[in-house]
């Protein structure tokens, strides 16, 4: 077993305290075993990632997941700690992490070319790199929370409650949440478009490229445009905007990560 795998391992355990957590049950709590076994579940990814890019940013897969993963436990965290029952998602948000380290562990040889522009400013494309990342990391917690916010809803419809939706906030604070969180997504996302079409230019001399990526991308910001525009305009909500929130992010999944598994696994 080669150390880089042994240390994906790792990162990937690191995640699994914060899976069994809600089984706590109606202990459950945002006490000091909670932030404990967060901070865990932060450490291991972002420790991991920090070491596999050495100070250089690799696109590959596994990285970019890694990454990822660290960058939306950082946000999960921070929700946790200023809102109410932001912390309540645990039970959907933490399975979603393992997942997502699963499939960076499973691809984690793949890619590690870090794909810059070369001729554009290493400084301009490292602030797209962020761009990008945190905006993939704000629109995930904010499509778990309208996630939640499905669950919840179709629960309540049907009269059935379960031990899942007894554990998760309630339908208005999960949508509350999930707006508030796609208005940050939104103006991150217009950010992260920008400085892409700068680097392009700077790359290539042209602003805009068609690409499976930019497509996706401009397409997730005009659905979650048109949704938080329709929530304002007519208080759109349930589940229809839960949909379109999810529609959204999975688009912005298809062209994050989507084209990534193509590049580095499916073309290789």
């Amino acid at each position: 077993m080669s150390q880089d795998f042994l240390f994906n391992l790792l990162a990937l355990a690191a995640l699994l305290p914060a899976a069994v957590l809600p089984l706590r049950g109606e202990k459950s709590s945002r006490d000091w075993v909670f932030w404990l076994v967060l901070a865990l579940a932060w450490a291991g990814p972002f420790l991991w990632a920090g070491y596999s890019m050495s100070g250089v940013w690799k696109g590959g897969i596994s990285v970019t997941l890694w990454v990822t993963i660290a960058v939306s436990l950082t946000l999960f965290a921070i929700i946790a700690g200023i809102t109410r029952d932001g912390w309540r998602l645990t039970p959907l948000f933490s399975p979603y992490m393992i997942i997502m380290g699963v499939i960076a562990t499973v691809f984690w040889q793949q890619g590690g070319d870090a794909g810059l522009a070369p001729s554009a400013p290493s400084g301009w494309v490292g602030i797209h790199i962020i761009v990008s990342v945190a905006t993939y990391g704000l629109v995930t917690v904010a499509a778990v929370a309208a996630l939640a916010a499905f669950i919840q809803e179709r629960a309540l419809k049907l009269k059935r409650p379960t031990k899942l939706t007894h554990m998760l906030p309630s339908v208005t604070d999960c949508e509350s949440l999930s707006m508030r969180l796609l208005v940050w997504g939104e103006i991150v996302l217009g950010a992260g478009l920008i400085t892409g079409m700068s680097t392009q230019f700077m790359e290539t001399g042209t602003v805009l490229v068609f690409d499976h990526k930019t497509v996706l991308s401009i397409g997730a910001f005009a659905i979650i445009g048109a949704l938080l525009l329709a929530h304002h305009k007519t208080g759109m909500r349930g589940r229809k905007a839960a949909r379109l929130a999810l529609l959204a992010y999975l688009l912005l999944t298809l062209g994050y990560v989507g084209v990534k598994l193509v590049t580095d696994v499916l073309m290789t």
